[in-house]
């Protein structure tokens, strides 16, 4: 017998359920736990007595359900995040990268941009920004719209300064963005190359064929059926012999998708598309 569900479990199952049905977000296969404290916290913050209450105030309230996105989807990013992956990326990915003529890149989960610049000027430094096409997309339109106007608190650049030197920076971060009114706004040049969309791994399919795929920190909030469903799209989407960056908890080696890549770093979690075996 099916050990029996507590109200809470219930509530949250029926909440994610409404909000698939009403918004077609599909929170329904991120990881339970987590899940339930992020929905229990956003309750308490938007003063609802109850799980079912934050439901029916989500149904009939869009700015409610914006609101409440802002909780489940986490919206916190770090720039040169593990500035040991950055420094992987020069020097065992970019020298194959620029045997191409153009380049896509996926950033996928991008939050509110502080991953996608920080790609950015990797590509600027290494010469290939200007024929690179970078997708950055997320499920979160205010995030979304963070990330497209490109400004962060000043008080973090010393921080970044410090991953970005870490990470084989060969300038000054400072060098990239103006500082002014207590925000660091980043050159526009930098956004010249990236398209921002809305795109959800757990409902949307491949859009475009990449040469690089980077998800951080994202397929640690998703259950295993989701994080499969995910590393087939990131599989599909990479062209023969593509790079998949993954965040510092995350990895491919216990997945279902494991002989389709090859390790390149694996403490940083970077993996090459595997040569299918009938060609080898």
């Amino acid at each position: 017998m099916r050990p029996a569900l507590s109200t809470s479990d219930i509530e949250i199952g029926l909440l994610v359920e409404a909000i698939y049905l009403r918004y077609s977000y599909d929170f329904r296969d991120y990881s339970g736990a987590s899940q339930a404290r992020r929905i229990l916290h956003a309750a308490a913050q938007m003063e609802c007595a109850t799980v079912s209450e934050l439901q029916s105030r989500v149904l009939h309230d869009a700015d409610a359900f914006a609101r409440l996105l802002q909780y489940l989807t986490i919206p916190t990013s770090e720039m040169f995040r593990d500035p040991a992956y950055f420094l992987a990326l020069r020097e065992q990915v970019v020298p194959i990268l620029k045997t191409y003529p153009s380049l896509k890149i996926w950033i996928a989960g991008c939050s509110t941009g502080e991953e996608v610049v920080s790609m950015a000027i990797l590509l600027h430094e290494e010469g290939l920004l200007e024929r690179c096409i970078v997708y950055a997309t997320d499920i979160n339109p205010q995030s979304l719209e963070r990330a497209r106007k490109g400004v962060y608190p000043l008080d973090r650049m010393g921080e970044y300064a410090l991953s970005y030197q870490r990470a084989g920076g060969r300038a000054s971060l400072s060098d990239y963005y103006t500082a002014a009114y207590g925000a660091a706004l980043f050159d526009r040049s930098l956004f010249e190359r990236i398209s921002f969309s809305d795109h959800s791994l757990a409902t949307d399919s491949v859009f475009s064929e990449t040469h690089l795929v980077c998800c951080r920190n994202v397929l640690i909030y998703f259950n295993r059926g989701l994080q499969e469903r995910a590393l087939g799209l990131f599989h599909e989407s990479l062209c023969h012999r593509g790079f998949l960056g993954l965040g510092s908890k995350e990895s491919v080696d216990f997945s279902g998708h494991a002989a389709l890549f090859e390790p390149v770093a694996r403490s940083e979690r970077i993996y090459r598309k595997s040569v299918p075996e009938k060609a080898q």
